[in-house]
């Protein structure tokens, strides 16, 4: 779409920004506003469902955050990373090729996003689920652009971990070449942590306590390191489910399951107590304009007759102040 289109404020806004498909969810928060100019939030799906920009949005809107919050599509795999496609040379090479190619692209992505959406230079977010949260993280260790949040849920942490755990369990050796081998090393964010923490970035790690594909014990270890690195605000949270957040095939809208709405919670409280601030002061609060009472009448000489049964009190009336 283009920057001279209209733009409906209330409906999600389709677009391409830098190649990439894109659904955005405009600020409709009602009970609280930006801090500053409009914010923008990208957020990333996984390899595991959801899959997709779309399904990613139902899963975990954020309704509740004045903010854009955008969901880039990340790119498809011969199938999830708790499967046995991981322990194939062609899934983790579309796991990297992901990863390599959302970080490369995300300051054209944003200035393209800005542009469409009409948002002015300012603090940008990040969020993403699985495979798309490890994203978000190495778009933190690298820095190609200030980032001022980023929400991570069930990150990747090490993809040759994620295959030893399906090796086990599958009971067969992975069959990744030496070359794949090497890319998913250079993708472990557990050797990033220096980078990461060198970063001015508020960093919240959500964790499954019943992930078999992130253990969460992965999850907390990981901001433990952060901290000891010296990362400015590391903080993680461990929810009661598994890894995926939609159930399969994760690649279409669907209504949000327990863990979803659970995790979308978290993420609206997170992001707004770093993004939003209370309405303005300037807005009178509801209130209600009271008649004065009547002067005192002089005291009756005798019993006053009763009322007669179509006469009533006077009541007190609600309005807003002028």
């Amino acid at each position: 779409m283009s920057g001279d289109d209209p733009i409906d404020f209330t409906l999600p806004v389709h677009g391409t920004a830098a190649g990439v498909a894109y659904i955005a969810l405009p600020p409709t928060a009602v009970d609280a506003v930006a801090s500053g100019p409009p914010h923008l939030i990208v957020a990333w799906p996984g390899f595991d469902p959801p899959r997709t920009a779309g399904a990613l949005a139902a899963a975990v809107p954020m309704t509740g955050v004045p903010a854009w919050r955008v969901f880039l599509d990340l790119g498809q795999a011969p199938g999830g990373l708790g499967s046995g496609a991981i322990l194939e040379t062609e899934t983790i090479d579309a796991y990297c090729d992901a990863m390599e190619r959302a970080v490369d692209r995300l300051p054209d992505t944003v200035a393209h996003l800005r542009h469409d959406l009409g948002v002015p230079d300012g603090p940008l977010g990040l969020a993403g689920f699985s495979a798309g949260a490890s994203a978000a993280l190495l778009a933190v260790a690298r820095g190609p652009m200030p980032i001022a949040t980023a929400a991570l849920i069930a990150p990747v942490i090490a993809p040759s971990r994620a295959a030893r755990a399906v090796e086990t369990r599958a009971a067969r050796d992975r069959a990744w070449t030496d070359t794949a081998r090497a890319r998913a090393d250079r993708l472990d964010l557990s050797a990033l942590t220096d980078d990461i923490a060198a970063r001015d970035t508020a960093l919240l790690l959500i964790a499954g306590a019943k992930d078999r594909v992130v253990p969460p014990g992965e999850v907390t270890a990981l901001c433990d390191s952060l901290r000891k690195a010296g990362a400015p605000a590391a903080e993680s949270v461990t929810l009661r489910m598994g890894h995926a957040l939609t159930p399969e095939p994760g690649t279409e809208p669907t209504p949000p399951i327990t863990e979803a709405v659970r995790v979308d919670s978290v993420l609206t409280d997170w992001f707004r107590d770093r993004l939003a601030s209370p309405p303005s002061e300037d807005v009178p609060p509801f209130q209600f304009n009271l008649p004065d009472p009547p002067a005192p009448a002089p005291a009756p000489t005798q019993n006053p007759a009763p009322l007669h049964p179509d006469e009533t009190l006077p009541r007190a009336t609600a309005a807003h102040p002028h």
